[in-house]
């Protein structure tokens, strides 16, 4: 678990992307940071970020997070992150890695099942819990077979447990802003010199983003819970 690679993809002097600090020492409240960012890119989707080790664990998941059980998310295992990088909402230029527009839509802590995280890498399963303000409750991330033969760039499926978080709605929809600023991508694109037009590809509707700002002024949004 290294930046060699994250650091490998990136130019610094052109992007605002952090360079990432040397792992800090052992944190005194012991929580481990747990981060997605919605990226438009090339495509949408979604990176999921787990702390672990003085870096973040990253995958992407093309279709983003769902609250439903009997719903299996690909996520492609990436390269690991600097632990900064949980702060970076904004737009990487044009011509740079992974160019476009980073929302910061969901942020927490995550608690792992096993305290031996390492073993349930290996072993290609990770149980957590997760306390964000948009996902919580509990997880599980599983490695598929068949999928490349380099265990740091694998698929793996990303599966939200039955439990009292469990929704059949689809949080990326209902919730589409960020969890730090409260905008949506075209908005960051605006304040940030990005690709507006493009940026806006990844936001919903303006039909649906009036139903979801409705539903959040009267609280929060009511789920159906699965049984």
């Amino acid at each position: 678990m290294d930046l060699k690679e994250y650091r490998k993809k990136r130019k610094f002097d052109l992007t605002p992307e952090p360079r990432g600090s040397p792992a800090p020492a052992q944190k005194r409240d012991g929580l481990l940071v747990y981060v997605t960012q919605k990226h438009m890119s090339s495509h949408l989707h979604y990176d999921f970020r787990l702390e672990w080790r003085g870096v973040l664990l990253s995958w992407a998941v093309p279709k983003g997070p769902s609250l439903n059980p009997a719903v299996k998310r690909l996520a492609m295992q990436t390269e690991d992150h600097p632990l900064d990088y949980a702060k970076f909402e904004g737009v990487i230029p044009e011509g740079q890695y992974g160019a476009g527009t980073v929302m910061l839509w969901d942020r927490g802590t995550w608690q792992p099942e096993n305290a031996d995280v390492d073993a349930s890498l290996q072993k290609g399963e990770i149980k957590f819990t997760l306390h964000g303000k948009k996902l919580q409750g509990s997880w599980v991330l599983v490695r598929t077979r068949g999928f490349g033969s380099n265990p740091a760039r694998s698929a793996w499926l990303l599966i939200k447990h039955r439990d009292q978080y469990a929704s059949t709605e689809d949080v990326t929809q209902e919730e589409p802003r960020s969890a730090a600023s409260q905008h949506l991508l075209a908005e960051i694109a605006r304040d940030e010199g990005g690709d507006v037009e493009r940026a806006s590809v990844g936001d919903p509707s303006p039909k649906a983003q009036r139903t979801a700002t409705a539903q959040s002024a009267s609280g929060r949004i009511p789920r159906r819970r699965e049984p």
